[in-house]
């Protein structure tokens, strides 16, 4: 009679099916920080354009340059995560993206905001891609359907919460804390 100790190893495929998991979810909750994101704004921009002095309507440019931003490194993530890391990408871009959320937070006027913006972009253009190349590389073929669906749920759930929790933070809070909030979940996807 053998003795198996509680602390015995697991098999290979069960430790890579956690290890698949485990990405699946960091990914899944930093995409969540950036579609909520993209989405929570879009009711506060009057509140905004009134701390900043500026018709609601100009508030508009941080859109435009976040998404600017965007379209302009999204090509080149894959290339920087083969360069030096997809893993090194993956948390520059939450690193980024959570500070210049916190900027966003503090900004005092539209040039503060839109520049903010412009480095929240350059951490979401690195995010998405760069993100599902982690979950494909990590996930065996038996495990890619379970972590695709686990990474796909924030594009379906982030878009349709955000506007309404947006409205309901800048009414009771104000709208700093629709980018203050994106810190824990950054922080959580940095972990």
């Amino acid at each position: 009679m053998t003795s198996i100790p509680d602390n015995a190893a697991v098999s290979p495929s069960a430790d890579s099916a956690r290890q698949a998991r485990r990405v699946a979810l960091i990914v899944a909750v930093a995409f969540f920080m950036q579609l909520l994101d993209s989405t929570i704004i879009s009711t506060s921009l009057p509140q905004m354009g009134q701390s900043f002095g500026v018709p609601a309507v100009a508030m508009s440019i941080g859109i435009t340059a976040y998404m600017l931003t965007m379209a302009v490194f999204v090509p080149l993530s894959a290339w920087l995560a083969d360069r030096f890391g997809a893993r090194n990408i993956f948390l520059l871009a939450i690193a980024l993206f959570t500070l210049a959320s916190v900027a966003c937070g503090f900004s005092q006027s539209q040039t503060e905001f839109v520049a903010a913006r412009i480095v929240q972009g350059l951490g979401s253009a690195l995010m998405m891609p760069v993100g599902r190349i982690l979950v494909l590389r990590n996930a065996e073929k038996s495990e890619l359907i379970a972590a695709t669906a686990l990474i796909t749920w924030p594009a379906l759930f982030a878009p349709v919460v955000g506007p309404v929790l947006g409205g309901f933070i800048t009414t009771y809070l104000s709208w700093h804390w629709n980018f203050f909030i994106n810190a824990p979940l950054g922080l959580a996807g940095l972990a």
